[in-house]
């Protein structure tokens, strides 16, 4: 993963074919990553490589901030893929009013499946929500439930003590059952 580090470092020298094999590399972890999230979500007939390739488009189009390494990289592809999985589920919502969608609990992150359809337009707002409220407890949510990244890894990332990123894991998690049970 030490190609990904290198990667970015040429992208901030300015090299457009290090970007492109960026995503090369990093393709199948992406697709892994959003298919997690997509697995019992809205039927909102869109699959992982469409979120990823959607993605690419978002993040070709616009210059990606200095990132340092693989961690930094998938906390920021986790905001991208994020926006584009609410944007679908916008779209798929404002043709299908009324589709009595089921709300979405983060009590475990790491399984490979929810159980129930995942309402991500509701957990947009809940995260907004948060975000105004808790700016860390945001970004910990969203390096962890979007970009799968580790406890650890987080802590790297916001340079904070695993402690204090559990903390915020659990205060978010408190606030985003309270939000999306009504």
């Amino acid at each position: 993963m030490g190609d990904i580090t290198i990667l970015l470092g040429e992208m901030r020298a300015g090299s457009a074919e290090a970007r492109s094999d960026l995503f090369t590399l990093v393709y199948d972890e992406l697709t892994r990553l959003a298919r997690i999230r997509l697995t019992g979500g809205q039927q909102v007939h869109l699959d992982a490589p469409s979120v990823v390739h959607e993605a690419y488009l978002k993040l070709s189009e616009q210059a990606i901030p200095s990132l340092r390494d693989r961690r930094e990289f998938f906390a920021y592809s986790a905001a991208v893929m994020r926006g584009v999985i609410v944007d679908i589920a916008r779209r798929h919502n404002a043709q299908k009013r009324g589709s009595g969608n089921s709300h979405l609990t983060l009590s475990n992150v790491d399984a490979e499946a929810n159980e129930r359809p995942v309402d991500f337009e509701a957990l947009h707002e809940a995260l907004e929500r948060l975000e105004r409220i808790d700016p860390r407890a945001f970004r910990v949510v969203e390096m962890r439930y979007f970009a799968g990244l580790s406890v650890d890894e987080i802590a790297d990332v916001l340079e904070l003590s695993p402690m204090t990123v559990k903390r915020s894991w659990k205060s978010a998690r408190s606030f985003l059952f309270k939000e999306l049970q009504g």
